[in-house]
């Protein structure tokens, strides 16, 4: 991003990507006045549905990318999967944060884990898998391990847990020997994530540290403040996380993951360049979201350290809940609503499917305690599993 003024309301913030993300993120520019443009190739995305005018075209449409160069003042990114390549087309004319290369690292595991050990953030043992060779001459510590596709995995798609080296050959023949990451199998206790905000100058603030629990390799609850994380570890989650935006002079907002051993070690398990679900909670309990952190380092306005005021429980809404027995159903979000503490996102998702994010409800409360209690009996209304 080069040098330059911070952009007036009226100015017109471009993304790419029409998901939920790029939904909220159309909302935060339009609180602060900003007009909105979304490139998707999606005539119904959400995110379309929300800004001013949407370009329905595929990411790497040239035709598309240089209307966006002329309409945009800037332009960010909702997701990691959009080919970097237009990313840096467009910088050629316009102001683009996070940069090319930076979300060319995250699209790639083995680029990703490389970054991090060029940071000096720990990150679980690993080996690159490229070619039979490299298959054959994995070291006996790797495993058991967790095979990951280098590209395009996310949500727990893309990966499979392997025992031996039997199990481990098999695996690579089911990914269809595409590159991969083997990592070694560590003793988890639990995840943590932390979302950091980095400006165009290097200032970095931050949100509090979130716990999270994922189910079938879903997000399905984040809690903050993380009731089992220490100063030490909330500490050293922020500077690892911020080392690693600097080493790559990042500028938007970058979710790290990570593992939190059994011996209260933590090691760096992956990173998004962009908002995150876990960070949705922002929203509602903190006096600045991610999504206002994100038009800030676009628009270059200043930041500040965002401030929780309410403890909360945010819960992922799965297309699942729109299926009963097979037959398909809306939940019922009057008695939902009818609970204290609801705060309720539908992304405008037009088809609901067993695993597709559909929405998330945040809970908040006086209290953690209280938060919970909220968070179980909004679980029980929707037939949730609790916490």
């Amino acid at each position: 991003m080069t040098s330059r003024r911070a952009l007036p309301p009226g100015a017109t913030l471009g993304v790419l990507g029409g998901g939920q993300l790029g939904r909220m993120f159309v909302h935060a520019a339009q609180t602060l006045g900003f007009d909105t443009l979304v490139l998707d190739p999606d005539a119904h995305s959400p995110a379309g549905a929300a800004a001013h005018a949407q370009l329905c075209a595929p990411y790497d449409d040239e035709r598309a990318l240089a209307e966006m160069a002329g309409r945009c003042d800037a332009v960010t990114t909702e997701f990691e999967n959009v080919p970097a390549p237009s990313l840096a087309s467009l910088a050629q004319d316009i102001p683009v944060a996070p940069a090319a290369a930076a979300v060319a690292i995250c699209q790639d595991r083995a680029a990703e884990k490389a970054h991090f050990e060029r940071a000096g953030v720990p990150c679980a043992p690993y080996a690159v898998i490229e070619t039979r060779e490299q298959l054959a001459a994995i070291a006996d510590d790797l495993l058991p391990g967790i095979l990951k596709t280098a590209r395009l995995g996310y949500d727990g798609k893309g990966q499979v847990v392997v025992a031996d080296r039997v199990a481990l050959e098999a695996a690579w023949t089911q990914l269809r020997n595409v590159l991969c990451v083997l990592e070694k199998r560590l003793p988890l206790k639990y995840e943590l994530s932390i979302i950091v905000a980095r400006g165009a100058d290097g200032q970095v603030v931050n949100l509090p540290v979130q716990q999270n629990l994922h189910r079938s390799g879903i997000l399905a609850l984040t809690t903050v403040p993380a009731p089992d994380v220490t100063q030490s570890q909330s500490d050293q989650a922020i500077a690892r996380a911020t080392a690693i935006a600097e080493s790559m002079d990042y500028v938007g907002v970058l979710c790290v993951e990570f593992f939190v051993l059994e011996d209260g070690a933590l090691v760096a398990n992956e990173m998004a360049p962009r908002p995150h679900n876990s960070g949705h909670y922002s929203i509602d309990a903190c006096d600045l979201s991610q999504f206002e952190l994100q038009v800030r380092t676009l628009a270059r306005l200043p930041l500040v350290t965002p401030r929780q005021h309410s403890p909360c429980e945010m819960v992922n809404l799965l297309g699942d809940l729109w299926f009963d027995g097979g037959r398909e159903r809306e939940p019922d979000w009057g008695a939902l609503l009818a609970l204290p503490g609801m705060h309720l996102h539908l992304y405008g998702k037009k088809q609901a499917r067993p695993g597709r994010k559909m929405g998330h409800l945040t809970v908040t409360a006086a209290t953690p305690a209280l938060a919970r209690e909220r968070a179980n009996a909004a679980a029980a209304v929707l037939g949730l599993q609790g916490f």
